[in-house]
This record gives C-alpha cells, structure tokens and sequence, in this order.
C-alpha cells in the first residue's frame, strides 16, 4: 500500500528534479569526458546514484535529471541502471539543455536550469517538485521533508544541516526562528557581525545537542520543495540561481520553512571533498553506511565476477568487484571495478576507478607492441594521495605523489588539483615516470 504524505497527498503528487550541474569545473578532470552527476562513487556506483536511490527508497519514482555538459556516458547509464514496469507510472528521464524556437541557451544557474524545463513538467500532474542536488552524499527520508511541508502549509521548505563555522564560506546559510520558518538566507556570509546574527541558538543547540565550543550555522543543502505554482511564479523573471537571487526574495512574501537534516552530509563538488569522502568509506565505521539492506544504493547490474587476489598485503581498503591484485601492497585505498594492480605495485591513500573493459591479451600485447603500458598498474609502481580515474595505463616503475609539489598544476599525463594527483581518463603514464 503507498505511503501518503497527509489528508491530500500520495507519491504521485510529486516530480523529482535532479539538478546535474554545469561544467563541473571544480572537479576538473574528472569532468573533463563525463557530466558531474556520471562521476564514479565508491568504486561501483555514480554520483547520480545517490539522489535517485533516495527518491526510490521515498516512493518517488517520477525523476527527470537536468544536464548539459558532457551527457553520453550519464545518459547510457542511466538508461541501463533505472528501468520502471508499465504499472508504476514511474521513470527516469534525461533533460539536457538544447534549442528551442526561443533560442539556444546553456542553464545560467540552478533556477534557469528548471525555468528552461517546466513546459516538460507539466505533462506530468503534479502538485509538488522536489529538487535535489546530483554532487552530494547522504541520507535522507523525503517523505518525511513532504510529510513536514504539507504539515506546516509551506510555499516552500528548504533542507537545511548544521555546519561549523570553518566552512560557512563554502554555503548559503540561514536563520531559522522557532517554529522552524526561514527568517533570512544569506549566501557565502563573511562579516563577523552579520555571522553573530546567524548562528544556531536555543532551542535547536539543547534540542540536537549541538557543540557549544564553536559557534554553528543552519547551511542549506541545496534539497528544496517547492508547491507547483509557487515555483512556477517564482521562476516568470530571469533570476538564474535559486540560493542566491530566488529563495532571499521569497522569503519576505512567502511561508518558507526549514527542515533539518542532523545526520551525516556532504558536498562532494570538488576533488578534495571527493577523494576524501571515498576514502573515508575504508574506515571501519564510515561516515555513509553503503551496507544498509533496508535501503541500498542502486546502480547499474554489471554481473562481474569476484575479485581475485594472490600474495596481496591489503590493509583498510575496499576492492570492489571483478579486479585483479597480484603480490602487491594496497594500504587504505579504495581500489574501484575491473582494476587491476601488478605485482610489486604499492598503492597507499589512492582512489582508483576502475576500467570499463578487461584488456584481453592480444590488445594487451599490441599496446605493449606500440610502446604503452598495459591497463591498470605496472610492476614496481607506487601511487600515493593519487586519484586515477577509468582506462588509464600506469607502466612500470612508476612513482606518483603529490609531496613537494603545488597545490594546483598541469602536467603531461598529469593534473594536481588541492594537492592531489589525477591521472585522467585513459590517461598513459609511461614506464619509469616519476611524477
């Protein structure tokens, strides 16, 4: 029986957008061949996973997905990932940018993103729209944001988590009053005074046991319903972002509430943000459960084999499914599908992505005949506080760490980005490089 959300509403009330993001330029390189929502996630899964499973696990199962960068590889996964039957009235569908009588425009922002596809919107009945963000890790029960929204007769409920003052810089963060209604937002708040004005007070420090030692602050996590029409008439101008120009405005006219979301959250929208909230899932009690039966990610059913592994000195890694480690040295890196780690090969602090494809032995030996590397990593070759990313060919003896070297670079089979190597897709790095 399907879950309703209150006296007048059922799944079927709702769309789900999921925004895909523009260029993706704050995760550079890993963009540079895919759209951000496609960008591979502990070792199996998507980015674009996450927000999908969600809204499947919350009976949300009318889902479109707005991109416009780089959209072939997230198409073809999601159309081999998300199949509905005719019954459920559900899908999974790609919208990206694209001309039209009225010209040809990349999205400008997060609202002119969704203003450039309401006309596909309303095909669909609907009476809310629930827009989630497609670079963030976490868990969240939307019908219970529905279920608060419909309680309270909210124009709009924006989700909200606390964050400490150290990372105020990086958000759009807002005053929440008692009942639990936004009274201000503010984007990316610097000025001391005005940050005395938006930190968390009582009730909310007593009532989720906040820490008193650093002031915190309600950050929006980018997660808002919006009522159909509230959304409709928000998006008539030409504002192009929704935290900075559209919720401000709407706050002084409309009933926009705040629900918060205490558990764990993250933004994962740059390459440190992503290489460390992977590598955390190696930690014996991470900070997002994959393992959780009740309510499991999906993704795209690829039926490898097991992982094989001979002589391998592993420890605090995750190896997921169809690698091949031999006589090697893995130490806390999460080692991603199909990979594949030669013998002699230390890995310590390092994503790697995986591969595609295997490479059968005859390609194997006409890459080795045209002076390349075999996919995977070499013989004798050491990696640390690197993320390699999909089809790349480490050679042997090869050495890659980020000490001594900028924050921020561009080499010729390389890119340091916060202090971290990337060796990009399909990326050949020769035998004996030191980077």
């Amino acid at each position: 029986m399907t879950r309703r959300y209150g006296a007048n509403f059922s799944p079927l009330d709702v769309i789900t957008v999921i925004l895909g993001g523009g260029a993706g330029t704050r995760l550079f390189p890993l963009t540079k061949e895919r759209a951000k929502p496609a960008v591979p996630l502990a070792g199996k899964y998507r980015l674009v996973d996450i927000p999908i499973s969600l809204a499947i696990h919350s009976d949300l199962k009318r889902i479109f997905i707005l991109t416009q960068f780089q959209s072939s590889s997230l198409h073809r996964h999601i159309q081999q990932s998300y199949r509905f039957d005719d019954y459920s009235q559900g899908f999974v569908e790609l919208l990206a940018a694209q001309q039209t009588m009225k010209g040809a425009y990349w999205y400008q922002g997060t609202a002119d993103a969704v203003r450039q596809n309401l006309s596909h919107f309303t095909s669909h009945p609907h009476e809310l729209v629930l827009i989630l963000a497609g670079d963030q890790l976490y868990r969240m029960d939307f019908r219970a944001l529905i279920e608060q929204h419909v309680a309270t007769c909210a124009d709009l409920t924006v989700a909200v988590t606390p964050v400490m003052q150290s990372r105020v810089s990086g958000f759009g963060i807002v005053r929440v009053t008692e009942e639990r209604r936004i009274a201000s937002f503010v984007e990316k708040p610097k000025e001391p005074s005005l940050l005395t004005k938006l930190a968390i007070g009582d009730p909310f420090v007593s009532l989720l046991h906040l820490p008193a030692e650093e002031p915190q602050y309600w950050a929006s996590t980018g997660i808002y319903l919006f009522n159909r029409k509230v959304l409709a008439n928000a998006l008539m101008g030409g504002e192009p972002d929704f935290g900075k120009d559209v919720i401000p405005r709407l706050i002084s006219s409309h009933r926009v509430f705040a629900y918060i979301h205490s558990g764990y959250w993250e933004d994962i929208g740059t390459i440190r943000a992503f290489y460390e909230a992977n590598l955390d899932l190696c930690e014996p009690q991470p900070k997002f459960d994959f393992y959780d039966s009740r309510s499991p990610i999906y993704t795209r059913a690829r039926y490898l084999p097991s992982t094989k592994i001979s002589r391998a000195d592993i420890s605090g890694s995750l190896i997921a499914e169809g690698s091949v480690i031999a006589d090697a040295k893995i130490e806390h890196s999460l080692i991603g599908i199909r990979s594949i780690v030669l013998p002699g090969a230390t890995i310590k602090d390092t994503l790697l992505l995986g591969n595609d494809y295997y490479e059968t032995d005859s390609q194997a030996l006409g890459a080795e005949g045209r002076g390349m590397p075999r996919i995977g990593i070499g013989r004798n070759s050491f990696l640390e506080g690197t993320i390699v990313d999909k089809n790349t060919r480490v050679g042997d003896n090869v050495r890659v760490s980020p000490k001594g070297k900028p924050a921020n670079m561009d080499g010729d089979c390389f890119f340091i980005r916060d202090s971290l190597v990337i060796i990009p897709r399909g990326g050949i790095v020769p035998h004996g490089t030191v980077i």
